[in-house]
């Protein structure tokens, strides 16, 4: 449906010129892809000591254990990182509202989340 002379439907005028740059980027992505292939992962020297590393996301935990050797992995790992993310949870509810039953409305927000927790 066109409206005036000079203007040109989105189907088929516009859709195939889309096609076409699309089709045309494809080629491009491919040519380059096939005259530079990636390096495919590192060399592995297999003479050399494997030392696992964790991902990034639990690196900290596992610094934290070299701080507490042996049975006191558990501080370590577990409580301390523990205590840390409670405090960080619930450091919104320990704000004071500027009205005077701000008692009363941290005690209900802990209570709330005290429910929430279990």
């Amino acid at each position: 449906m066109q409206t005036a002379k000079n203007e040109k439907t989105f189907f088929p005028y516009y859709f195939f010129e889309i096609t076409v740059v699309a089709l045309f980027t494809l080629e491009a992505v491919l040519i380059l892809a096939v005259l530079f292939p990636p390096a495919i992962g590192r060399e592995i020297d297999f003479s050399a000591q494997f030392s696992p590393r964790p991902e990034w996301y639990f690196l900290f935990l596992y610094e934290l254990t070299k701080f507490f050797p042996g049975k006191w992995t558990f501080v370590g790992a577990v409580l301390l990182p523990g205590l840390g993310f409670s405090t960080c949870s619930w450091r919104p509810s320990w704000t004071t509202v500027a009205n005077d039953r701000s008692e009363s409305v941290r005690w209900q927000r802990l209570s709330a989340l005290a429910s929430w927790c279990r």
